[in-house]
């Protein structure tokens, strides 16, 4: 429901999304996603959306028809071909090829061109199979370790800066940033700025730039 409610926002936005890596969930949906969203200022307006969100829904999948709370974690990071800063030896990385999952059919890739890699010093595992090349699939998965080596560059300086100025309350990693109530009430609220909209159907067909400017002006963040 995430990831339908990105991509309508992407091409509501004239960006490009790009699915990169996917894991089907075991009885329906999707358990894991990795995707590519490209356009004019789209890891500023995007940065906002990381963090943990909560889904409150009568699950299609109860006979009882009983309320369901679930949550998903979104990552946000920058798609970087090099970082300065950053610097990736190659004894720190385990690389390992494996066969792409696909639909069936056609889409089945025949040979192991998919690409997982570990960063060993961070723990850090990306993964990209969304190209027949094996090389493509390389070069895409090393933008993504460059991107999170950065991300998490970012986290354990903002951490340096909550040590000497422990008076300013930051929005940390993995808090709950906002609820979709579906029952029995319907209700999108940020829980960071206090936006809220009953439309929840607009929310999740992708209008979700209130809820962004809103985070955007009340924390300043560049765009």
């Amino acid at each position: 429901m995430l990831f339908r409610m990105y991509s309508m926002y992407a091409e509501k936005k004239g960006y490009k999304l790009t699915v990169l890596d996917m894991l089907s969930g075991e009885e329906a949906g999707i358990k894991s996603i990795t995707f590519l969203i490209d356009g004019e200022n789209a890891y500023g307006y995007l940065k906002p959306e990381k963090g943990v969100h909560r889904l409150v829904r009568i699950s299609p999948f109860d006979s009882n028809a009983r309320r369901h709370t679930s949550f998903a974690s979104v990552e946000v990071m920058p798609s970087l071909d090099d970082a300065p800063e950053i610097q990736i030896k190659s004894e720190d990385l385990r690389i390992d090829t494996f066969r792409s999952s696909g639909a069936g059919g056609q889409h089945v890739n025949k040979t192991d061109s998919a690409i997982r890699i570990t960063h060993l010093k961070s723990g850090i595992v990306v993964s990209c199979q969304n190209e027949r090349s094996q090389i493509k699939n390389k070069e895409t998965a090393m933008k993504l370790l460059y991107g999170k080596l950065a991300e998490l560059q970012e986290r354990e300086e903002e951490q340096k800066l909550l040590k000497i100025r422990g008076d300013i309350k930051r929005i940390e990693w993995g808090s709950q940033i906002r609820s979709y109530v579906f029952q029995p009430y319907t209700m999108v609220k940020d829980h960071r700025t206090g936006y809220e909209t009953s439309d929840i159907t607009s929310v999740m067909n992708g209008e979700i730039e209130n809820f962004i400017l809103n985070y955007l002006t009340l924390y300043s963040v560049s765009i």
